[in-house]
């Protein structure tokens, strides 16, 4: 009797903890879908080829087939394709922006030049044992998510700082003050123009290079990346192409940008205006030289330092996209550094998930960059 009392009462907080769980997530997925139809300035926008922006003629009679030559080219000779030498008009105001000329022109002159914010690292009893040369330390370029603001991310620059980490944050390509005149998002680097969003990711990895080849200037040999969502992408392609980078993270990881776009949530206009004249095979295709996943395949991540952040939740980066990037990573020699949280995309900025995740990616680059 008093066994079955026992059973009956596990199986009782058994399904009182299911049911917490069950009600957990559907609170998590019901923010996620709150946050994302906040923003009411999603538009579909037309196809486009694009291929005037990749070298191409717009009334090519095959632009398929130029997009996906383009593209294999792209990937064989990645080494030069996301080749950057350094800027030859550095210049750092007296409110720490850095600015430069990027080595991409685009059709867009407000997106030409590079905007970066620097946080210089704050004293602590470490870098006092170093002395106070400016570069005496680690630093880490800061690549934030799609549509960021200005002040975006700002905070976890200022908690890196405070730990001894200079922080430069780069603005990305047609974003914040480098917007194209008349756009309220930048479409561009996440759109359906296929040559656009291939140039714009391109530039992307260039002018984070810029940024590094500044920092190395100023003395910092101690370099790190920390990219979130499609600065994770962009982070993670550079971090493979920059023998520089020491340690990487990331937070928000997937594995092709079409698989992303196609799938997830807030990027569902984008595919909207992209299904009705390529499959995912195809995007997968065009649009591989600005995936992780094809260098990832090639070995590039092995060796390579990195801690990468998901949510269990995530509706725009999804989960089983994620767990097969890193069965990929591992299956090519990398090991990386894994934590999934309980949360979705939107959700990792709240506590107390942004409270753990941020600790343990200061703790990251504390070790890695030592």
């Amino acid at each position: 009797m008093f066994r079955l009392f026992l059973l009956l009462l596990l199986t009782v907080n058994c399904e009182l903890l299911t049911f917490r769980m069950h009600w957990f997530e559907r609170t998590i997925r019901r923010y996620e879908h709150r946050r994302w139809t906040t923003d009411d300035n999603r538009r579909v926008q037309p196809f486009h080829w694009g291929l005037e922006h990749i070298g191409g003629a717009p009334n090519d009679p095959d632009p398929a087939k130029f997009v996906r030559e383009y593209a294999r080219k792209a990937i064989e000779s990645s080494t030069e394709w996301y080749a950057a030498s350094p800027a030859p008009d550095y210049r750092l105001d007296r409110e720490n922006v850095l600015t430069f000329t990027s080595s991409i022109e685009s059709p867009w002159p407000e997106n030409n030049t590079v905007h970066a914010q620097l946080f210089p690292a704050h004293e602590t009893v470490n870098s006092r044992a170093r002395g106070r040369r400016v570069g005496a330390g680690p630093a880490v370029l800061v690549l934030p998510n799609w549509n960021a603001k200005w002040q975006g991310q700002n905070g976890l620059c200022r908690w890196i700082q405070r730990m001894g980490i200079t922080v430069l944050k780069m603005s990305m390509p047609y974003h914040d003050r480098r917007m194209a005149h008349g756009h309220e998002r930048a479409d561009q680097i996440c759109g359906p123009n296929i040559g656009l969003t291939l140039q714009a990711n391109r530039q992307a990895v260039q002018d984070a290079r810029r940024c590094l080849h500044w920092l190395e200037q100023q003395g910092y040999s101690k370099l790190g990346i920390l990219g979130t969502s499609i600065g994770s992408s962009v982070g993670y392609v550079t971090l493979v192409h920059d023998e520089r980078l020491r340690a990487g993270g990331f937070f928000h990881v997937s594995t092709y940008y079409a698989d992303v776009i196609s799938q997830g949530m807030t990027t569902n206009h984008v595919w909207e205006g992209l299904r009705h004249h390529v499959t995912v095979n195809e995007l997968r295709e065009y649009w591989a030289p600005i995936s992780p996943m094809p260098y990832v395949e090639r070995g590039m991540g092995a060796g390579r330092t990195t801690f990468m952040v998901y949510g269990k939740y995530d509706p725009t980066m999804l989960p089983a996209l994620t767990r097969q990037m890193l069965d990929s990573l591992r299956r090519h020699g990398a090991e990386p550094r894994t934590l999934e949280l309980a949360c979705g995309h939107y959700s990792l900025e709240l506590p107390p998930f942004s409270y753990i995740a941020g600790y343990c990616m200061l703790t990251f680059f504390l070790e890695g960059l030592a």
